[in-house]
């Protein structure tokens, strides 16, 4: 019996179109992960690697929707194809077995390292996009997620004992949102 069709899909933002990057590929199952590629802790990477068994096969669509960090990448395709996972890129025409020649290893390795490598450079840009607009004043950081209003009750009900990860689903924030809001109200009350 042969596996199952798993397909990954990763955009960067939530407005990013992730439609494109399977279409028109017969699949039995689809995870998609709206999140950065700059490391492997994605929900939909991790219900993707609890799901697949042996004899499945894992598409994706290019080497930089799985991963845009080397190590993550090379780990990633290793820890599958140890389990009997075959993994393909699409784009790249790359399929990754475990019984792989040292061409496609070579392959992975150059390639992962160029996504890595555009990871940085695009960081690199945005970080020098930020300094020109606040030598402009144009810039002002990001939106806070929460109104002060909301922030004190944050850090009240916090401070009361209520469990960081219901307030953060309470609050549509991450745990760590959370416990930043929280370090900042008490080093407010400190001063």
């Amino acid at each position: 019996m042969s596996g199952q069709r798993v397909g990954y899909i990763r955009v960067s933002s939530f407005d990013q179109n992730a439609d494109r990057q399977l279409d028109g590929l017969d699949l039995d199952r689809v995870f998609t992960d709206k999140a950065s590629g700059k490391d492997a802790h994605r929900p939909q990477l991790a219900a993707l690697l609890a799901f697949v068994r042996d004899g499945d096969k894992v598409i994706v669509h290019s080497l930089d929707r799985l991963a845009r960090n080397l190590d993550d990448l090379r780990r990633l395709v290793h820890d599958l194809t140890a389990r009997g996972v075959r993994v393909q890129f699409v784009k790249e025409q790359l399929t990754f077995t475990g019984e792989d020649s040292p061409m496609a290893n070579l392959l992975l390795s150059v390639m992962g390292a160029f996504a890595e490598f555009e990871r940085a450079l695009i960081r690199e840009r945005q970080r020098e996009g930020i300094a020109l607009a606040k030598q402009r004043g144009a810039y002002r950081g990001r939106r806070k997620a929460l109104t002060t209003e909301q922030i004190d009750q944050l850090a009240r009900r916090a401070a009361a004992g209520e469990s960081k990860s219901a307030l953060a689903r309470e609050f549509n924030i991450s745990r760590e949102t959370v416990y930043q809001y929280v370090r900042a109200a008490t080093k407010a009350q400190d001063r």
